[in-house]
C-alpha cells in the first residue's frame, strides 16, 4: 500500500463551510480494510448535511458514501474474501444481525443501521477505512471488468430506487408519474423503464432540472410552474391517471397532489422525506378509501438491492454516463459541492 502518512480529504467543518485539507492517513482497521478510493459521489443527503448539519455528525467531518476503490491493505484478523488490489463497489449500510427484521432477510426494515460517513468517517478523501462490521454485515460488491470508477461508486442511489419499484410492484402496462426530476428522480424514470412501465412522466418546479432529466427520455416533462400537473397528466392518460406516483421531492404539499391524481386502485410511493417541522400534510384519507389507493412508504435499501443495483448500472439498464454529469478531483471541491448545491449537475462524483 501507499506508505504516506497524510492524504487530501473535503472536510466539512461547520454549516456550508468546507475545505480540502491534509488529514492522516486512517488506520487499517482490525477485521476490515483500506481502501485507496477510486470514486466518491455526492450525495443528495451530504448536501443536506452540509447544509443543514445531521444528527450522526460532529464536525469537523469527512463525508461521502458512494464509493468505488481498491483494496490496499487488510486489517488483522480479515475474515473476508477480499484480496488486495480487488476494485469493490461499496454502500454504506452496515446491519446489525441481531436485529429481527436482518434475522428474516428483511434488512430494509432494521431500525439499527449503521452507516459510513455517520458513524465512520467517509470517503470524500483519498483513502477511507471499512470497518469489520461492514465487512460482515454491510454492502461490498466486486466491480465488473470495464465498469468505470464514477459509475460503481452511484450503486447506493439506485438501490432505494430498485427497493421503491419493488415495493410499488412496477411493471408491463403501468404509468408512472415522477414528482422530482433531480439525480433520484431520474434514476426512478430509468428503473421504472427497465421494469417494463409503459409511460414515465416527470414533473418539477425548477426548468433547469427538468432540462437535465431529459437525458433520461421521460414520455413528457412538466413544469409545474407553467402548468398543473394534475391536468396534463389527465390528459395523458386519457382522464384515469397515472398508475403509480413517486413523490421523489421533500415537499409537503406532493403526497397531497399525489393522491388526486393516481389512478384508481393506483399505487403513491412516498420517497422522499418531509421537513420535520412538516411532515403531517393533509392527505384525504377519504379519497385513498374510496378510490382503493395504495401509500407506499420507505427508506433504506436490503443487500439484493444493492446486488441488482450494481448489475443494473453495469448493463447500461441504468446509464451512468447520463447520471455522472460532473466527474472532479478532490481540489476542485469548490466547484463540485457549490454547481450540486445549486442544482447546476445531476450527479457530481470526485476521483482522487
Amino acid at each position: 500500500m501507499n506508505t504516506q502518512e497524510t492524504m487530501k480529504a473535503i472536510v466539512l467543518h461547520d454549516l456550508a463551510s468546507w475545505s480540502v485539507d491534509d488529514v492522516p492517513v486512517p488506520p487499517v482497521p482490525d477485521g476490515g480494510m483500506l481502501i485507496r478510493v477510486q470514486a466518491c459521489g455526492l450525495c443528495g443527503s451530504d448536501l443536506r448535511t452540509i447544509r443543514s448539519g445531521h444528527e450522526n455528525v460532529t464536525l469537523p467531518w469527512i463525508l461521502g458514501h458512494e464509493i468505488c476503490g481498491n483494496v490496499v491493505a487488510l486489517g488483522t484478523g480479515f475474515t473476508g474474501p477480499w484480496k488486495i488490489g480487488r476494485r469493490l463497489s461499496i454502500g454504506p449500510n452496515v446491519y446489525d444481525p441481531t436485529d429481527p427484521y436482518v434475522a428474516d432477510g428483511r434488512h430494509e426494515l432494521s431500525a439499527n443501521v449503521r452507516e459510513i460517513a455517520q458513524q465512520w468517517p467517509g470517503a470524500l478523501s483519498e483513502y477511507v477505512a471499512i470497518p469489520e462490521e461492514s465487512i460482515v454485515m454491510g454492502n461490498i460488491l466486486p466491480v465488473p471488468a470495464g465498469m468505470p470508477d464514477e459509475h460503481a461508486a452511484v450503486v447506493e442511489p439506485a438501490s432505494s430506487v430498485i427497493h421503491a419499484h419493488e415495493r410499488a410492484g412496477t411493471t408491463i402496462g403501468d404509468t408512472v408519474l415522477i414528482m422530482g426530476s433531480g439525480p433520484v428522480g431520474c434514476l426512478h424514470v430509468a428503473v421504472a423503464r427497465a421494469r417494463g412501465a409503459d409511460k414515465v412522466f416527470m414533473s418539477d418546479i425548477v426548468a433547469s432540472r427538468l432540462e437535465l432529466a431529459e437525458a433520461f427520455s421521460p414520455d413528457a416533462v412538466i413544469d409545474a410552474t407553467r402548468e398543473s400537473v394534475a391536468k396534463r397528466v389527465a390528459g395523458l392518460t386519457n382522464g384515469i391517471g397515472p398508475t403509480v406516483v413517486v413523490t421523489a421531492n421533500p415537499s409537503p404539499q406532493a403526497p397531497v397532489d399525489a393522491v388526486q391524481m393516481v389512478a384508481r386502485g393506483g399505487r403513491v410511493v412516498l420517497f422522499g422525506g418531509l421537513p420535520h417541522d412538516n411532515s403531517k400534510p393533509g392527505i384525504d384519507v377519504n379519497t385513498v378509501h374510496y378510490r382503493n389507493i395504495n401509500l407506499i412508504g420507505l427508506s433504506r435499501f436490503a443487500p439484493r438491492h444493492f446486488r441488482m443495483s450494481l448489475q443494473m448500472l453495469a448493463s447500461g439498464r441504468i446509464p451512468g454516463e447520463k447520471l455522472v454529469t460532473r466527474v472532479l478531483p478532490l481540489n476542485q471541491a469548490n466547484e463540485g459541492i457549490r454547481s450540486a448545491l445549486e442544482g447546476r449537475e445531476l450527479k457530481v462524483v470526485f476521483k482522487p
